[in-house]
């Protein structure tokens, strides 16, 4: 390595150092690292709740390279899901050494139309969500050549040291907005993929074993989804399944016929949803690279601020300028979940952190939340969590005294 580029890698530490998530801190720090790995696109990609993945930076994306990979390049995206499993940098003639790069419908449908040749892709832990893990991408043209081995070690390191600047970003946020209570559910594993065999898919750097009780709903689930498929492309639904403590965990379950970028044949995928206080830690910049999901952010804010008065569907519409109709389609689409299981979830949050202060009755804590009375209070809560409020108080209490996290799936090893 040159003097010139041990000075250009300091300045792209230097750049991570300040990251604070904005549109200034990437942009900065793409051109940072365009002066130690030279690239035409940079590409940061993430799982998401709503199963798949999705292109968040940089902001003003071409939007070629975006509406292809929306439309399905996303369901060809191999080098994300192969960075991620293997936990290693790679190329694309590695990645794709079985078949070929330049006969892939990744590289006819995105990359060669764009100009686009060689790529280059590293791990990230958690772009945007805890329990999502995603990428950053590395493009060139035929011109700039391939990536050399010894660009690829300094992506990886280069992916590691933007791990943790998001890390601290995402603590920074959560100590002026959301703290997490030990009771919330898993942060470290909260997607479970599984092929039409039903054998689970390994996401995470260890096994991730699941509860019994939830392994056999989602065994359930698997025969289910797959029988209605019925030649469709996908399939999406919100499921609630149940834990061996009785407690309820929500998953957007979606079935692809096809998902060439894990293998062949159908795959499931069991996307928990983040908890409502977590999704008010996102930030509109979090998205730069897709418009549509970066203005739905706000409505997200609003609807933590105003769950409590039940704002009407028009009146949420409104902060996204959509009409609600569309607005409804596109929240549940981009986002996994509707409005109303939203606002649901705004509720239940709350009233989970009453239930373990121990202040207030359940009446009191019923018309506080937002609900017409107690024993519509007790039927919502016990739809949402699976207990009622008071068994799940007990249960969140023994977990808590007990030093266990709920934060962490039942035998989840993350």
């Amino acid at each position: 390595m040159t003097t010139t580029t041990q000075q250009d890698t300091t300045e792209v530490l230097e750049a991570l150092k300040t990251f604070d998530g904005d549109a200034a801190s990437y942009r900065q720090f793409f051109e940072s690292l365009a002066r130690v790995i030279p690239f035409t696109q940079p590409l940061v990609i993430s799982t998401v709740p709503r199963a798949g993945t999705q292109i968040l930076q940089p902001a003003h994306c071409p939007e070629e390279i975006l509406k292809a990979y929306v439309h399905d390049v996303y369901a060809h995206d191999r080098a994300t899901w192969h960075v991620v499993l293997q936990e290693r940098a790679f190329d694309g003639r590695h990645i794709w050494s079985d078949s070929g790069l330049e006969t892939s419908p990744y590289y006819l449908a995105m990359m060669e139309p764009n100009g686009l040749a060689s790529l280059a892709a590293a791990p990230l832990k958690a772009p945007v969500l805890q329990g999502y893990p995603g990428a950053i991408h590395l493009y060139r043209s035929a011109a700039e050549g391939e990536f050399r081995a010894a660009e690829i070690r300094i992506l990886a390191e280069v992916a590691g040291l933007l791990d943790d600047a998001i890390e601290r970003v995402r603590e920074s946020r959560r100590r002026s907005s959301h703290k997490p209570a030990a009771w919330e559910h898993l942060r470290s594993c909260r997607q479970f993929v599984f092929d039409g065999a039903g054998r689970q898919q390994r996401v995470y750097r260890h096994e991730t074993p699941l509860d019994e009780r939830l392994r056999t709903g989602m065994r359930q689930q698997i025969q289910h989804r797959l029988a209605a498929l019925n030649g469709q492309p996908t399939t999406s639904d919100r499921v609630e399944l149940v834990d061996s403590n009785g407690e309820l965990w929500a998953f957007r379950t979606v079935v692809f016929r096809q998902f060439p970028a894990l293998g062949d044949g159908p795959f499931i995928f069991f996307c928990l949803q983040p908890d409502s206080g977590e999704w008010n830690t996102l930030r509109p910049t979090d998205f730069q690279a897709d418009p549509e999901v970066s203005r739905l952010i706000p409505t997200m804010k609003f609807m933590q601020q105003e769950f409590q008065r039940s704002p009407k569907l028009e009146e949420i519409a409104i902060k996204a300028h959509l009409s609600p109709f569309h607005f409804h389609r596109r929240f549940t689409e981009l986002l996994g979940q509707t409005p109303k299981h939203f606002l649901l979830g705004c509720q239940i949050h709350l009233a989970k952190t009453m239930l373990m202060e121990r202040k207030k009755p359940l009446a009191q804590i019923a018309a506080h939340c937002g609900f017409a009375h107690q024993s519509h209070f007790t039927s919502r809560f016990k739809q949402a969590a699976g207990l009622t409020p008071t068994r799940w108080r007990k249960f969140a209490m023994a977990l808590v005294k007990s030093g266990k996290s709920a934060r962490e799936m039942p035998g989840c090893k993350a």
